[in-house]
Parts: structure tokens; C-alpha cells; sequence
């Protein structure tokens, strides 16, 4: 009986989450091509998106436990949670001016290559 979970936690969950998560990123990319074509801006739908995850992702940390101290949060972190969010909101905003240009189905396909991307560039700067 262990190992069916065992089997359902490292092989099931994972793959599911990957399918889930591509079904998102498709429904995402036809839902911003409907919006613009409406005549809504990219950096509107940005900051919606944004502001989505953040109210989906805000009680996750509550049910979550820790059993070490967090670091102290310092400015040279925070630096670096602002350059992250700033180069993820740039590169959505990007990647929604190329969906302008093209079509939904090409964005997602151009995502799926994103593992074989990071393949090469790992072997590069190996």
C-alpha cells in the first residue's frame, strides 16, 4: 500500500501538475489574444495576472509549515525580489507583444520548447 503512494507522490503528481500547468499557460495565452483583440493593454493584463496569482497564492504560506527561522530580509535580497519581478513581468509583456504579431497556438508551442532551452544553456555555461 506504501508504494502505490509512493508511486502517486513521485511519478502521478508531477506529471499532472506539468499537464495542468500547460492547460493554463494555453487557456492564458487564447485568454490574452481575446482581450487585445478587444482593446486591452498588455500592461492591463500583466498587472490582472499578477494580481490573480498573488490572491491565489496568498494563503498557501499559512497552511504551509517551517520548521527553521527565516533569514533576515535585507536590502540586498530585496534588490534581488524586485529584479526578479521585474524581469518576469518585462518578459510576459514581451511574450504578449509576440502573441500580438502571431496566434495563441504558436506562443504555446514556442513554450514547449522552454526544458530544451534550458538544456543547452546548461550544457553551455556548465
Amino acid at each position: 500500500m506504501v508504494w502505490r503512494w509512493r508511486y502517486c507522490y513521485k511519478d502521478v503528481l508531477p506529471f499532472s501538475a506539468m499537464v495542468t500547468m500547460e492547460c493554463i499557460n494555453v487557456g492564458l495565452n487564447t485568454l490574452f489574444k481575446a482581450a487585445t483583440l478587444i482593446g486591452m493593454s498588455y500592461h492591463v493584463f500583466v498587472v490582472y495576472a499578477y494580481a490573480i496569482a498573488s490572491l491565489v497564492l496568498l494563503p498557501a504560506p499559512f497552511f504551509s509549515y517551517r520548521s527553521r527561522v527565516l533569514p533576515p530580509l535585507t536590502f540586498p535580497i530585496l534588490c534581488k525580489i524586485g529584479l526578479l519581478g521585474l524581469i518576469g513581468s518585462s518578459s510576459q509583456i514581451m511574450g504578449y507583444t509576440g502573441i500580438n504579431y502571431s496566434s495563441p497556438t504558436l506562443a504555446s508551442a514556442i513554450s514547449n520548447l522552454t526544458p530544451a532551452f534550458t538544456f543547452i544553456l546548461a550544457i553551455i555555461f556548465r
